[in-house]
């Protein structure tokens, strides 16, 4: 190669707040066109850029870096080209309640106490349901929920504290489920997210990532539904004599709450036998034993464990322009850099709203590697995420574009994504699933 009109190229970039996580699957490569020996933009091509050396902004990988001026613009021996393919009335009240208290005459404390309502005992048959329940290793549940007007069956085994994993089935479309931490996540293909999950436009940016279950999709608010030591607090304040009705051929009471309806058989040993969840078309689903527990549990801790960087489609971002930071002549990796901006919801932000960036290098027709990084949206909504590509892909690749002077052009596609799950908040998950082990596992 020439050598460069600029000087040596920067040095390596610091390493990264949050450290970037290397993928082997590829996306997509537009075929590369040769190069030759220059050290100025491709001829004709107003997208191409140059790799960018560091800059004075600081933003590591998966950072917020909302201040700082861009790297400056300088040219290397190995072009590189991005290709953005981007996808103070509450305090009146307190005072005002405080005076009341006070004026209230001991005599009138005294009749309120002697007033207020006495607990009931738990009805024989709700006790009785509630003590199956709490021993149980796990309820599995059967039903059919309806997305976009169309059916799709639910198939979940649910544990305490709400945890669970299951699958969820449309005709030959087919996606898992695991919930955690009060939320439900799916991994499906495209053509499921199309289809079903209510991001026809954005499919492919959810396929095969864990993805937080949009709302479209009823019947998945499973800790506040389904969870067996939820129904069995419910249990608690049943009436004694609650409406009967028949199950198959077997007669049970039909529990009412806010949230979904319970029937229980009416003779021993008041197993729950079904649950149908209030809203909607008010989906019905069958309860059973769970028959093999630790297995069950285990699909369950292995699918939390693999939460990290899941994905929330009711975070949208708009990227803005893709650029290199310190990736000519480096064989240790390239830096991709993109700026972001909140668009939906509109407003501020969420509290702990975050954002993550999925990045692809290629060159010479194939990705040379992708990489992740991920951080917190600040409350102006706009930040600047960043990932570095290494390995063997990128290492190899730029040995042999050293060796070989002249110009060989590489790009990027990156997409910015709501991150629904940071990599440090699944240990946080799992600690809280270790607390509901059935005692039937190991």
């Amino acid at each position: 190669m020439s050598s460069n009109p600029e000087g040596p190229s920067p040095a390596p970039p610091s390493p990264p707040a949050e450290e970037p996580r290397d993928h082997s699957e590829d996306e997509p490569v537009p075929a590369a066109g040769p190069g030759r020996p220059r050290l100025a933009r491709l001829d004709g091509d107003e997208s191409v850029e140059a790799a960018k050396p560091d800059g004075p902004e600081t933003a590591t990988d998966g950072s917020a870096a909302p201040g700082g001026e861009p790297p400056k613009k300088g040219w290397g021996r190995v072009l590189g080209v991005p290709s953005p393919l981007l996808i103070a009335g509450s305090a009146i009240v307190a005072v005002a309640l405080t005076i009341a208290a006070f004026a209230m005459t001991e005599d009138g404390a005294e009749k309120k106490r002697r007033h207020a309502a006495k607990p009931h005992p738990t009805a024989p048959w709700a006790a009785a349901a509630r003590q199956r329940l709490l021993g149980a290793s796990g309820v599995r549940y059967d039903g059919t929920v309806r997305s976009n007007d169309k059916p799709v069956h639910l198939k979940l085994t649910v544990f305490d504290g709400g945890a669970a994993s299951g699958t969820l089935t449309a005709g030959t479309e087919h996606a898992d489920v695991v919930a955690a931490g009060g939320d439900t996540y799916l991994k499906a293909a495209a053509s499921f997210w199309k289809n079903y999950g209510g991001e026809a436009e954005h499919a492919a940016d959810y396929a095969g990532r864990w993805t937080k279950a949009p709302a479209n999709l009823p019947g998945l608010d499973v800790k506040a539904v389904f969870a067996p030591d939820t129904i069995a607090k419910r249990l608690a304040s049943a009436p004694e004599r609650p409406s009967t009705e028949t199950v198959g051929t077997v007669r049970a009471y039909r529990l009412k709450t806010p949230r979904a309806d319970y029937l229980v058989g009416v003779d021993a040993p008041n197993a729950l036998l079904k649950v149908q969840a209030a809203g909607g078309d008010e989906p019905t689903f069958t309860a059973a034993d769970v028959p093999d527990a630790a297995k069950a549990f285990a699909d369950v801790r292995t699918r939390v464990a693999a939460l990290g960087g899941a994905s929330d489609p009711a975070l949208r971002f708009r990227p803005g322009k893709l650029t290199f930071i310190n990736c000519d002549q480096n064989v240790d990796g390239c830096t991709v850099s993109v700026p972001a901006s909140l668009v939906r919801p509109e407003g501020s932000p969420p509290d702990g709203a975050r954002a993550t960036l999925i990045a692809t290098v290629l060159a010479d027709g194939r990705a040379l590697g992708t990489c992740t990084g991920s951080g917190t949206v600040p409350a102006n909504g706009s930040l600047v995420l960043r990932c570095t590509v290494t390995g063997p892909g990128w290492r190899s690749w730029m040995r042999s574009a050293l060796d070989d002077p002249g110009a060989h052009p590489y790009e990027a596609r990156a997409r910015v994504l709501g991150e629904a799950v940071s990599a440090s908040r699944v240990s946080q998950l799992l600690a809280q699933l270790d607390r509901h082990r059935p005692s039937a596992t190991p």
